[in-house]
This record gives C-alpha cells, structure tokens and sequence, in this order.
C-alpha cells in the first residue's frame, strides 16, 4: 500500500469518528436523553419539614390492656436530599385501653377504657433510592431508626405501667415533588414500630373470689398463663400521607 492510499484511508476514519456523534443527535439522541426530555430532575432543596396524618393499627396483646390503634399525627425533619437523608420525628396516635383488676375474679376484672395517648420520637436513616434526583418526580425511600415511645402515665388501678419502651422503627416509603424548584412535596409512607409491652406480676397469678349471688366459687384463671413472659415485643404498623416544604439549597 503507497503512502498516498493509507493517508486517505486515515483521513476517512477520523471523518467517519467524527460524524457518528452528529449521526445519532441526528437519529433524535440515541444515547442518553436530551436534558429537556430526561425523566430525571435535580433536586434543589436540602431540607424539609413534613406534616404527617394517618393511621396506627397496634398489635393485639395477649391481655389486652396495652394502647390499641387510634388516629395518628406527627412532624418529621430530614436533612439532605439523598442519597442518606437524616430523619427525625414525633408522632402522636390518640388511643384508648382497657383497664383490668387481676385481683378480681376473671368475670368481673374489667374496670372500663381509659384515654392513654402514645408519643413515639426516633431518628434514623432515610435513603433515597433515585438518589439527589426524581425519576418522573418520584422518590421511592427505606427507612429505618430507633428511637423512644411513651404514654407520659404512671400505673393503672391495675397495675399495669406501659411506661417508656425502646422503639424501633422501620418501613417504606414514595414522595412525589412536582418540579426540581418547587417549595411543596407529597408522600406517603407504611411503616412498622417495634417496641415492649410489660405486664405485672400480678398478671400471672390467679385471683380469687365468691359469687354471693350463687353462693359459689367463680372463674380465677389469672390474666396471662403463669408461665408466659410478662414482657413481650409487638410489631406496630402505620400508614401516614403527609405534605412538606421543602427549603435550603
């Protein structure tokens, strides 16, 4: 092959490297999207504080005197945009319980309902699966922390304290925010509370009583078998829709 025939050849094959960009912007971007037409947007802001209402649906316990499920309300804090957002929050649920005497005979334990509303706090991470960007506006989450949940009250006539447990906390979530600059976002979340319900003593044991009316003995089977634990974990759910604002770039 003479000098002049690679020369030429040389010439064709830059040319040809050259246009294959030109080529495919031509075929409407074969490779990636154009910026205009991309499904994903940059998120702009950093921080947000978010609304949160829904529902608590409790964990049966086998006595049937802890917190049962009630409407639910809260404010979350995250920091980031993603991939790993900081998240804290306070959540309230208004729910009410059953108050039992285990000293009473078992027909005749029940002392009524009482108001015993529970504040759950935790922090965690929250991660951001499309990372600092919405894919059609859309940002599916994970979630998981730990934290303290409370009802602020002492014992019942009972016995029973739910006091202050230790509280883990974890679940799924999707947020929508309509444009990369705008102020307001939309999510929904379905979560789970993991936390300790302790009974008495007094639970365990049977009580005793007479019917005056039949002049007999009555049922004194004690509230929880008596080789049963008195302190147990239940697996609380929530499903929360909230509105945040979102600020700081």
């Amino acid at each position: 092959m003479t000098r002049t025939s690679r020369a030429a050849l040389l010439t064709l094959g830059i040319g040809a490297v050259a246009a294959t960009p030109r080529a495919a912007a031509a075929q409407g971007g074969v490779v990636g999207y154009p910026p205009t037409q991309s499904p994903f947007a940059d998120l702009e802001y950093n921080q947000a504080f978010t609304l949160l209402g829904g529902y608590f649906n409790a964990a049966k316990d086998p006595a049937g005197v802890a917190p049962r499920g009630g409407g639910l309300i809260g404010l979350q804090y995250d920091l980031g945009s993603g991939p790993a957002i900081f998240t804290t929050r306070v959540r309230t649920v208004f729910s009410d319980r059953t108050v039992l005497d285990p000293a009473r005979p078992a027909n005749d334990r029940v002392l009524g309902t009482e108001k015993r509303p529970l504040t759950m706090a935790d922090a965690g991470l929250t991660l951001a699966l499309t990372g600092s960007r919405t894919f059609h506006g859309l940002v599916p989450l994970v979630h998981i922390g730990a934290g303290l949940v409370t009802n602020f009250a002492g014992a019942d006539p009972g016995g029973f304290d739910f006091g202050t447990s230790f509280a883990l906390a974890y679940g799924l979530g999707l947020k929508y925010v309509p444009g990369p600059t705008s102020r307001y976002a939309l999510r929904v979340d379905f979560g789970s509370t993991l936390y300790r319900v302790r009974y008495p003593a007094s639970y365990a044991r049977a009580s005793t009583g007479y019917d005056t009316l039949y002049k007999g003995s009555v049922d004194s089977t004690s509230i929880v078998p008596s080789n049963a634990a008195l302190s147990r974990y239940r697996n609380n759910t929530a499903l929360t829709v909230g509105v945040s604002y979102l600020f700081h770039r």
